[in-house]
């Protein structure tokens, strides 16, 4: 769809959280306990990820994105928030 100079479309800012599954080891999260932990802060377990915003036109399909390109399904799972639409003025590709 040609959207002309000027146009609104409805666009989100998404929040997407990436982690690593259960059970998979987590090198820098260990890396990062044992850190705060030599800082004198107790820590029971840290786990690092990903954290992305993307800002898209609306009915975006996150999780295909996810599935095939920001997250490794096979150890990772994720979390998409997703906030209230706005409008972008003069959005266009």
């Amino acid at each position: 769809m040609n959207q002309g100079a000027g146009a609104r479309r409805e666009v989100r800012t998404v929040r997407v959280v990436i982690t690593l599954k259960p059970g998979i080891l987590d090198a820098p999260g260990r890396a990062v306990r044992q850190g705060l932990a030599a800082l004198g802060y107790a820590v029971e377990e840290v786990r690092v990820g990903k954290y992305l915003e993307l800002v898209l036109p609306d009915g975006a399909d996150v999780d295909a994105m996810c599935a095939r390109f920001l997250a490794n399904p096979l150890v990772e799972e994720w979390r998409v928030e997703w906030p209230q639409p706005t409008t972008a003025a003069g959005a266009s590709r």
